[in-house]
């Protein structure tokens, strides 16, 4: 199947790749506007030309592509909100030194911290200037207090401050995670120093956070157990702060962190027993277009219930597709529907495309529908129930190619047992899920179920149980498992390829799954002569020295840290599979280091050194040592002084003031990140 020569999958792909061009080709809003237009009017032109003509010709469906891709540009600039003038980006520049009255509306809130509870919130005032936005409001943890609702009015005088961008290198990026969701700043505070002005809902945010509540509020005076309560919570309202942090981790080494998510797999299980509940439409006159509206009425219902999640309102979309396709009985390709879903949900949320879940999920279904039909053709099963089976096997089986190297690339390991697990829960789940919507629609009605929860409580402790035991198997997770996103396209081009020739079996499909092997080795040879490079970093960690000499493949980490959690420390995990380094070694900080004939001099807390018969280019101040930072510059001339996150914060400030004076450079991890040298 040449999928290209459907128009509405074209135009998806041009759509994607007008918004991945802006995003990072940074296209002015006015250039991807004109283009825009000019396109529509040139298209319209065509048009007209071809129907007097009774003909289209190649230059009117290259013009809809052209305009396709400006509209993928122009949609990515017209969701950018800080095009808008009453952005509060546009009032920023004195509130980010000086505290100013905020007025905010929470708008949802989020896993609380270590520190702080956590709320996305909208700025409707800064002082007295009427301004919109997201911002992130980080509030003190504090027992006495309750937490803030959806919708609630408050007012608070803080700065509004730039989130910062990671310190180290390979690190998570929370900045350009936060700022895909347009949240570009955070506000610190705390309960006493914050005014609430109401608290009454009156966005459909805050009317669906109430209506969660109410149905949470009725789901406590249930015999649910604890643990039960925080799975149903997860599996059907979205709410995942109840589940226990060990839980998670255990779904997460398992495989199967993507059940406590509400996404495809949710929505498809629900769209199942829907259309199973309502099939007795199906005999009525007009029955399926009744059916249909019920089933579109009842799946963006329960968007709205869950707090209109990312996860949710993609796969309700995807799903509300195929339903009217599935429903009404029209002639569709699968392929169609997926790319209709994706025009829309891109059209209105053009940052999807950067979004992993939005990424896996349609992998994940892309896969299923292309390659299950090729595996469930191994095997011919001969009962209902091996066929249930291995139904469930090719599907499992299916998904996990599709989302494979992605998932690799993103989290960096594979649990060997996810097949067992996956095989074992996804069955049930369908029963849990029924299960739970009983449960809560009783419960809403007052009525007993002690029944029903002493059924869930049984399939809950099963499910748990399974993934514990597939969880505790370490040796079987595989972990830090280095990938680049060239090899990650190389991969997809090896699984397409494959899948195609199984497909029909010729020689120029053979052609090109031998030159995606090629590539794929290609791939390999590029890192690997990609990580053969020189470097000497100093990482940023409070109260800690970390120094990294790089050389080819291995890593040699001279620290201060507890050696027995040395192997266990993110940064350096981080750095190590990114930058494909098989071999670390570990030593202590010594007084010297000599990086490409640049001479390095580290000062420690005794604040002793001797002046080496060569000049120190750098200086690393670490341990807070009491020196006299002007003296020492006029005795060694060195060239840049650097200071890292063992340091107190007094003396840096100190440091840098000196530094200034000097007209000399000053680095401080704590502020400009880690420090590398390179060839």
């Amino acid at each position: 199947m040449k999928l290209l020569n459907f128009i509405i999958i074209k135009l998806t792909v041009c759509l994607i790749l007008g918004i991945v061009t802006s995003y990072f080709l940074h296209i002015p809003f006015h250039i991807a506007t004109c283009t825009t237009f000019l396109g529509l009017l040139l298209l319209f032109i065509l048009y007209r030309i071809s129907k007097s003509k009774f003909q289209q010709n190649i230059w009117f469906g290259a013009t809809v592509l052209l305009t396709t891709f400006f509209l993928g540009s122009f949609t990515y600039h017209l969701h950018d909100q800080k095009n808008f003038k009453r952005h509060y980006s546009q009032h920023t520049k004195n509130t980010e030194t000086k505290s100013s009255l905020l007025s905010l509306r929470v708008r949802e809130q989020l896993k609380t911290g270590m520190y702080h509870d956590k709320y996305v919130v909208d700025l409707i005032k800064i002082d007295s200037i009427p301004v919109q936005g997201k911002t992130l409001l980080n509030v003190q943890i504090d027992s006495l207090s309750s937490p803030f609702k959806v919708d609630d009015i408050i007012v608070t005088q803080s700065t509004l401050k730039a989130i910062i961008p990671p310190l180290n290198p390979n690190q998570f990026d929370y900045k350009a995670y936060l700022e895909k969701q347009s949240i570009y700043h955070q506000l610190f505070t705390s309960n006493q120093e914050i005014f609430t002005l109401n608290s009454k809902p009156y966005t459909l945010l805050g009317y669906a956070a109430s209506i969660r509540e109410h149905i949470l509020r009725k789901l406590r005076n249930t015999h649910l157990e604890k643990d039960d309560f925080a799975m149903l919570s997860a599996l059907l309202l979205g709410q995942r702060q109840n589940i226990d942090p060990i839980t998670y981790e255990q779904f997460t080494n398992a495989g199967v962190i993507h059940i406590l998510a509400i996404s495809g797999l949710h929505i498809g299980i629900i769209l199942l027993i829907l259309n199973l509940v309502l099939k007795p439409l199906d005999y009525m006159p007009r029955g399926r277009f009744y059916k249909t509206i019920l089933i579109l009425i009842m799946l963006w219902g329960f968007v709205i219930i869950t707090g209109l999640s990312a996860s949710v309102t993609r796969a309700v979309t995807m799903f509300s597709v195929l339903a009217i396709g599935m429903n009404l009985k029209r002639p569709s390709n699968i392929y169609n529907s997926i790319a209709v879903s994706v025009f829309i949900l891109l059209l209105f949320k053009p940052l999807f495309i950067f979004d992993v879940g939005f990424q896996l999920s349609y992998l994940a279904v892309i896969a299923i529908v292309s390659i299950q039909p090729l595996l469930s053709k191994v095997y011919k099963p001969k009962t209902k129930f091996d066929k249930l089976h291995w139904n469930i096997i090719t599907v499992t089986i299916a998904a996990q190619i599709g989302v494979l190297p992605l998932s690799i690339y993103y989290f960096h390991q594979f649990p060997l047992l996810f097949f067992v697990s996956n095989l074992l829960v996804i069955p049930i789940l369908g029963l849990v899920l029924g299960l739970g919507l009983l449960i809560i629609i009783l419960s809403l009605l007052n009525t007993s179920n002690s029944l029903f929860t002493e059924a869930f409580h049984y399939l809950i402790t099963y499910m748990q149980s399974v993934i514990a035991w597939t969880a505790d198997k370490e040796d079987l997770i595989i972990r830090n498992i280095p990938l680049s996103a060239f090899m990650v396209l190389a991969f997809y081009l090896l699984i397409i390829s494959t899948v195609r020739l199984f497909g029909k079996r010729s020689l120029r499909r053979l052609s090109w799954l031998m030159a995606s092997v090629i590539l794929l080795q290609i791939t390999f040879i590029y890192n690997k002569h990609k990580s053969h490079k020189d470097a000497f970093i100093i990482f940023h960690k409070n109260r800690s020295s970390i120094l990294g000499l790089h050389k080819i493949n291995q890593i040699s980490i001279h620290h201060n840290l507890d050696p027995t959690n040395i192997s266990q420390e993110k940064i350096l995990q981080n750095y190590a599979v990114e930058n494909f380094v098989s071999k670390i070694e570990v030593a202590s900080i010594k007084d010297l280091y000599m990086i490409n004939d640049k001479l390095l001099l580290v000062i420690d807390s005794l604040g002793a050194y001797n002046v080496p018969h060569f000049r120190p280019h750098f200086i690393l101040l670490r341990n807070s040592p009491k020196i006299n930072l002007k003296r020492l510059i006029d005795s060694i001339h060195p060239k840049y002084i650097i200071a890292d996150g063992s340091n107190y914060k007094s003396y840096i400030e100190t440091w840098e003031a000196t530094c200034q004076k000097e007209k000399l450079p000053f680095h401080h991890t704590g502020k400009k990140g880690a420090f590398i040298i390179t060839d």
